[in-house]
């Protein structure tokens, strides 16, 4: 898969219609110049709009980029807001990521260069490829990415500051840690596996449905599930003596196994996308 440059639009109808062999793609022109069109190669069928696609290769691009798990989980929140605002197929998913995790490096104080952003966005589009040299196609994409940048912005009414469920899953993993007691926490490394489900589930836009919170608890009872470690004195039958009831006394059962049913839907994705 490669970008390249958009091609001259007809804005008469509102819409740039490019047809390829591959198939036809539709790109608005509102708010934006100019975007850069996917040309896909469809070696084993994956298409960007296949569930997962665009925020694997978000969180890939933030692995090379040596982001923070914070950043690049704000990058993801990024990304799935401004697509739950528009109609996905009329922009580039790959451009509007890269412009993502651009505009979270800067909120967060993670910063990092454009160029490397770019120069790594290039390169996982098309493997093993060296870096740009400083000509139109590089200048093309930086240009995209800036102008993604302010289309983002706008799109979400210049809103960047949101909540994110980090802080209280450390907060919870810390009351737990003095509940559970040394000898059953270093049993087991729930706090890894809690933050691995958490950054996961920002893979999928359902996390955009929950309260920060919320996620936050179902993220641990599925980490403690999973090695099957009971909370003390709590009894799981009843719903007031849950061991998240003191913690967050707005969730039941019912909407922490919805979630956890969500999380682990971002892994069944993930095995489509691994069958190519």
């Amino acid at each position: 898969m490669r970008l390249q440059k958009a091609p001259a639009k007809d804005h008469s109808n509102g819409v740039c219609i490019l047809n390829k062999p591959s198939g036809v793609y539709t790109v608005s022109p509102e708010e934006i110049g100019r975007l850069l069109i996917p040309t896909f190669r469809d070696d084993c069928g994956i298409k960007i709009d296949k569930v997962g696609v665009v925020p694997r290769f978000l969180f890939e691009c933030a692995i090379k980029l040596e982001l923070n798990s914070l950043t690049s989980a704000s990058a993801a929140i990024i990304y799935h807001r401004f697509v739950k605002e528009v109609s996905p197929s009329d922009y580039d998913g790959f451009l509007i990521a890269a412009s993502s995790l651009y505009m979270a490096s800067k909120i967060k104080d993670d910063q990092i260069k454009i160029r490397d952003v770019i120069n790594v966005t290039h390169n996982l589009l098309n493997r093993n490829a060296s870096p740009l040299d400083l000509g139109e196609e590089y200048f093309s994409i930086r240009d995209a990415i800036v102008q993604a940048e302010l289309l983002i912005a706008r799109t979400l009414k210049f809103d960047l500051c949101f909540e994110q469920p980090h802080k209280f899953l450390l907060c919870y993993l810390k009351t737990l840690q003095d509940w559970l007691g040394p000898t059953i926490w270093n049993s087991a490394p729930v706090t890894k596996i809690a933050m691995s489900f958490l950054q996961d589930f920002h893979h999928s836009p359902k996390i955009l449905d929950y309260k920060v919170t919320h996620v936050a608890i179902s993220c641990l009872s599925l980490a403690l599930q999973t090695y099957g470690i009971q909370v003390p004195l709590t009894n799981e039958s009843s719903e007031s003596s849950m061991w998240y009831t003191p913690l967050v006394n707005d969730i039941d059962r019912t909407k922490q196994w919805q979630i956890i049913a969500d999380i682990i839907d971002v892994y069944n994705h993930e095995l489509e996308i691994d069958k190519c």
